[in-house]
């Protein structure tokens, strides 16, 4: 599964962080443990020891003790369940690969893959098949200036050729201005549109050039919504970048976003 790896990871460092803040509450927990009891409707609670079901019952005015004895009995199952995850996980991370299966196939010899039908695309048919998919993109206004990329595409501003050419020297495919329908909003045309190696989905990238604008500004707001009510979210499978008049887009800050999400 694409992404899985870094999931598992990110999980074992959460509980990592888990595991450790527990027990440092626990180092500093009150000894025995609570018992509650129910007398004459009214709750009451008991400090006993470990094994015993008589104890000390706790005053009202002690109540921070049972809260304490709560919060032990409370971080000993947690502790207990997250060392048993953390280990689990720790065991898969040993030997798991995203595209294990794929590999699979690929150490196939040569010959033998064209007699195999992989049970998954691998992910350089994958990317092939997406890139043959025919779209047609937004047309171009009459008198509008023509800015090619090094590809020669044909794009709408100095800093989209920058991104497009970008994306060709580092071999990442994309689609410019691909046709994406979001309900409520209708047909809508996304700067570039990729096939994350790391998630194996759709991820769309909105440049935002004229954030300075106010009339820019609203539209852009209303399209970011427009994605977030069709559930495509930034951070996620959108990306988006900014520009003013006084702040622009350099390959640096392609560069990152580029790490991070493709």
């Amino acid at each position: 599964m694409k992404g899985l790896r870094n999931l598992l990871f990110e999980e074992q460092i959460r509980l990592e962080k888990i595991i450790k803040e527990t027990k440092a509450r626990l180092d500093n927990a009150p000894d025995g443990r609570l018992r509650l009891s129910i007398s004459h409707n009214h709750m009451q609670y008991y400090c006993c020891k470990e094994g015993k079901m008589s104890g000390n019952y706790i005053s009202k005015e002690n109540k921070a003790l049972a809260q304490q004895l709560a919060q032990k009995s409370y971080d000993i199952k947690i502790l207990h369940l997250a060392e048993k995850r953390y280990l689990q996980i720790k065991k898969i991370l040993k030997d798991y690969a995203d595209d294990e299966l794929e590999k699979v196939y690929l150490k196939e010899h040569l010959e033998r893959q064209k007699l195999i039908e992989p049970v998954e695309p691998t992910w350089e048919q994958r990317i092939i098949e997406w890139k043959r998919r025919e779209y047609y993109g937004k047309d171009f206004q009459e008198g509008s200036p023509v800015i090619l990329t090094e590809r020669g595409e044909r794009v709408r501003s100095k800093t989209e050729k920058i991104m497009a050419d970008f994306f060709d020297r580092h071999g990442i495919e994309y689609k410019y201005e691909c046709p994406l329908y979001l309900k409520g909003m209708g047909t809508i045309y996304p700067d570039f549109t990729f096939l994350s190696s790391k998630t194996g989905k759709e991820l769309y990238w909105e440049h935002c050039g004229m954030v300075d604008s106010p009339t820019y500004a609203r539209s852009m707001i209303r399209k970011i919504e427009a994605y977030e009510n069709n559930g495509i979210f930034s951070g996620e499978r959108l990306i988006l970048t900014y520009e003013t008049e006084q702040s622009v887009l350099n390959t640096e800050k392609i560069a990152q976003m580029v790490e991070r999400y493709l």
